[in-house]
């Protein structure tokens, strides 16, 4: 459940960019620990293979990095957002374009406004949570991670759904 106090991830970000390195300290004032961000950080990092967003929103930096981490490290991830928040003022998307990820936008109206991610097609994180820092720490939202196949491959085919529907050759530019 969020909010979650702030919270100082660098140890875990580092620890996933290289595994078995020394630890460094973070010169930063915020403490580390258990919180909700924490463990969503944790199980997003386990991905190995893949990892698919499909996200309403996404400003908050600190995931982003961890994303971008896993994208560096090979993992193959992609994104489905809302084509009118992903240009807001703090949103992330551009930047994980520019490292080279996968995005894909709706192009009509209403709001793409799912709010999932799928980790190695094994497991499901999904809930109420926009991936801002606004919602991580002030308001109140939760998250649910699920290991069961049969909820994992719903979500799973939802997702291949919008992926193929939003692939840019489909779009029309004129009426």
């Amino acid at each position: 459940f969020f909010p979650s106090r702030p919270c100082c991830i660098e140890a875990l970000l580092a620890e996933a960019a290289e595994p078995g390195a020394p630890a460094r300290p973070c010169p930063c004032p915020l403490p580390s620990g258990d919180t909700a961000l924490s463990r969503l950080v944790r199980r997003l990092l386990s991905a190995r293979r893949s990892l698919d967003l499909c996200l309403f929103s996404f400003s908050c930096p600190q995931l982003a990095r961890a994303v971008q981490l896993l994208h560096r490290r090979g993992v193959r991830v992609r994104l489905v957002t809302d084509a009118q928040y992903m240009g807001l003022h703090g949103s992330q998307i551009g930047r994980l374009r520019h490292a080279g990820i996968q995005v894909r936008h709706d192009q009509h109206s209403g709001y793409m406004h799912h709010k999932f991610a799928i980790v190695d097609r094994r497991m499901l994180i999904t809930g109420s949570l926009n991936w801002t820092t606004q919602a991580i720490q002030s308001n109140r939202e939760n998250v649910l991670v699920v290991e069961d196949a049969e909820y994992v491959k719903a979500f799973q085919d939802e997702f291949e759904r919008i992926w193929e529907e939003y692939n840019p050759a489909n779009y029309s530019f004129f009426p």
